[in-house]
């Protein structure tokens, strides 16, 4: 597969004194570098995973997928243009200014921008999490990002089709469905859905750490306020996450979970649920859709 994983997010905040409190206090990262335009944060050896830049609104700004080396980049590239999408291709000097090797940019099917990218820089200091937390990263990246989408079958030529990823299985929502897709061992790098009372863009992203603890102490912090609760605790049906879902300070949510299912892709076969969740995920507002 050609994108090996979510290498990063660029994240447009209003507030980035109320993203680092959100980030190192609760969630455990830690500051790369900051300034009064740019919260960089760690979350593994990598010099950053969330790139938080001030702005007049709040959203994610760009999704940045990882390639092996410059030869899959330029070749993705090329192909994406084939299929007659722009293509912005980043100079060398651009490129270092991000910490990166390379870079190119593209629009999605709903105009959502995404990075792809290879080298990001490697940190000679180890991660030090505030509160001692570890994040499952490697060759599973940062995580994964939901997002509610205009249609689904666009999405599916782009991912499935242009991108190179493969089909984890779909989550049924009545006459509306999930799918879910890798592009690694992770159950899913990206996943979308079509709802039609959903607004379309990012609706989250979810970070997972290596101890259950960490859930545990972090949800006693959310349930004294650090955070809104969008879901309560619970265990995902499809990749077996237990976790719960929280707001960031820039609207989207964040899921932060522990235990995800890992993806075999020479004997994985996709399947279909018809519930996101084996237990919990109880929604905090009705009128979130439960995915």
């Amino acid at each position: 597969m050609p994108v090996r994983s979510l290498g990063y997010t660029v994240v447009s905040a209003t507030d980035l004194t109320a993203w680092k409190e959100f980030a190192v206090d609760l969630l455990g990262l830690q500051v790369a570098a900051q300034d009064p335009t740019r919260l960089l944060l760690r979350m593994d050896e990598k010099s950053y995973r969330l790139d938080i830049r001030k702005a007049d609104e709040d959203r994610v700004a760009s999704l940045g997928w990882e390639v092996a080396d410059q030869v899959e980049l330029d070749r993705i590239a090329d192909a994406l243009e084939a299929s007659g999408f722009v293509v912005k291709r980043s100079d060398r000097a651009t490129a270092r200014a991000r910490l990166l090797s390379g870079l190119v940019s593209v629009e999605d099917p709903d105009g959502q921008r995404l990075e792809l990218f290879y080298g990001l820089k490697t940190e000679r200091t180890p991660f030090a999490s505030p509160s001692g937390t570890r994040f499952v990263t490697g060759r599973g990246g940062l995580g994964h990002a939901f997002q509610f989408v205009a249609e689904s079958e666009p999405f599916e030529q782009f991912y499935l089709g242009a991108l190179g990823f493969r089909l984890s299985d779909y989550i049924e929502f009545g006459p509306s469905q999930a799918t879910f897709a890798h592009c690694n061992p992770r159950h899913h790098s990206f996943a979308w859905a079509a709802i039609p009372s959903a607004p379309v863009g990012i609706q989250h992203l979810m970070f997972e750490v290596a101890d259950l603890d960490a859930v545990g102490r972090a949800w006693d912090k959310v349930q004294d306020g650090a955070a809104p609760i969008v879901s309560t605790l619970g265990r995902h049906s499809n990749d077996e996450m237990l976790s719960f879902y929280i707001k960031s300070p820039s609207g989207f949510f964040v899921e932060y979970g522990f235990g995800g299912r890992l993806i075999d892709e020479a004997t994985w076969t996709p399947t279909r649920y018809d519930a996101p969740s084996v237990w919990g995920h109880k929604q905090t507002d009705p009128s979130i859709p439960d995915v």
